[in-house]
Parts: C-alpha cells; structure tokens; sequence
C-alpha cells in the first residue's frame, strides 16, 4: 500500500511538472517563415503582413495595416463594464487582458506597432509552410482584418487572435495553438494512471472537507469520466 502512495504522488509530481514546463499555446512550429524585426523596422512591414509578438505561455498575432496600425483580436473586460471608448481605446494591461479571457469579451481592435508588440521583438510570420494553404493577397488579408473590427466574443479554444489572423490570411479559421494543447490534455487523459491520482486527490478532499455533494460527485464524476475516455 505504501509504494501504491508513492507511485501517485510521484506521478502526481510528474503531471504538475510537465504542465508547468509546457508552453500551452507555444507556436514555435517548424519549417515556419519568420522574419524577426523590432518596432524601429515599422517601414519593413507591408499591408496585409501577419505579425507576431511572444508572450508568457502563448504568442501574440495580428495584421498590419500600414500607417503604423495593428489590427488584432485582444480579450478586454472593460468591454462589458463600460461603453468609454477612451478607456476602452487605451492599451489593454494584462489584467484587463486576464479578466477579459474569464469573461470571453474580446474586440478587433487597431493599436500602433509599439502598443501591439507591448515591449517584445516582433515577427512576420506568414504562416504558410507550416499550414499548407495558400493565403490570399495582402490586400485581401487587410481588408478583412478591417471589416472585423469591432466587439465578439473570446475563446481560448475557439475564437482567438490566431483564428483571427487565419481567418484574414486564408478564409478558414484554426488556431495551431489551440490545437497543440488540446493534444498535450489529450496526452494526459490517456495514462490511465490519471485515473488513481483523480481517486485519490478525490478521497483526500473528502477527509479533509468531510463527506458532501461538492466533494464527493467529483471525487466519483471525475474518475470516471477519465477511465471512460482513457
């Protein structure tokens, strides 16, 4: 029984350690065209151009428009709490970002070249290699970007910055991000040993909060759910 507890709490250290290390919505594909620049290089940039600039767990997309304009998908919470469109038009901080995100408020916004990249090196990156599709013309690119302009809905999953840039580059909307982590959960939900670690991260939050509904469904729901789909 003892070596049964430390077999799960070193696969439980195993699974906390792979998803700390992991870059949920790293792009970093091979074989993509990617042009690095800085934010000094603006005249390098032409209309129609996909940009991208690197965040902390993903990377950040959007389409030049020229004239120093970005225009790109960003989450924003103050969209739901306030029609100030001077508040709203200033630079999104990461905390409206974030609340943003919970909200699943966004909008097509344009910002200049410096407020897009928020500090970071910027890339052109096309996409193309690593896709497979053929993009339309840079023109065709920027007009749709601006004919999105305006207020959606956000998803991590579904409605992003990069389904955005595809969308407007290609006419199909995917996101190879998004894509990469529901392979990198789908990984874990297949070692079947995920399902004694859930059963006994569910027994243990029932001796310590007692025997109720809120504790006892998931301890139950959960494992099961796992071994269902392992």
């Amino acid at each position: 029984m003892k070596n049964s507890v430390l077999e799960v709490v070193s696969l439980l250290l195993e699974k906390l350690l792979f998803i700390s290390s992991l870059k949920l919505f790293s792009s970093g594909a091979p074989g993509e065209n990617k042009t690095r620049g800085s934010c000094s290089e603006i005249n390098s940039f032409l209309r129609g151009d996909v940009l991208e600039v690197p965040r902390t767990h993903l990377t950040h997309y959007g389409i030049y428009l020229g004239d120093n304009r970005v225009a790109h998908l960003m989450p924003d919470i103050l969209l739901a709490l306030t029609g100030d469109r001077g508040l709203r038009q200033k630079v999104v901080s990461n905390k409206r970002l974030i609340l943003g995100v919970i909200g699943k408020v966004a909008s097509v916004r344009v910002d200049t070249v410096e407020d897009f990249a928020y500090g970071a090196d910027i890339l052109v990156n096309h996409l193309d290699e690593f896709l497979k599709k053929k993009a339309l013309v840079n023109e065709e690119v920027a007009r749709r970007a601006e004919k999105l302009l305006g207020v959606t809905t956000y998803s991590l999953l579904w409605n992003n910055c990069e389904h955005f840039v595809t969308y407007c580059r290609y006419g199909t909307s995917i996101s190879p991000q998004a894509d990469k982590f529901c392979e990198n959960v789908k990984i874990i939900i297949r070692d079947q040993r995920s399902v004694l670690a859930s059963a006994v991260l569910g027994l243990a939050s029932i001796v310590c909060l007692g025997l109720a509904s809120y504790t006892t469904l998931p301890a139950i729901f959960i494992p099961f759910c796992l071994w269902m789909v392992g």
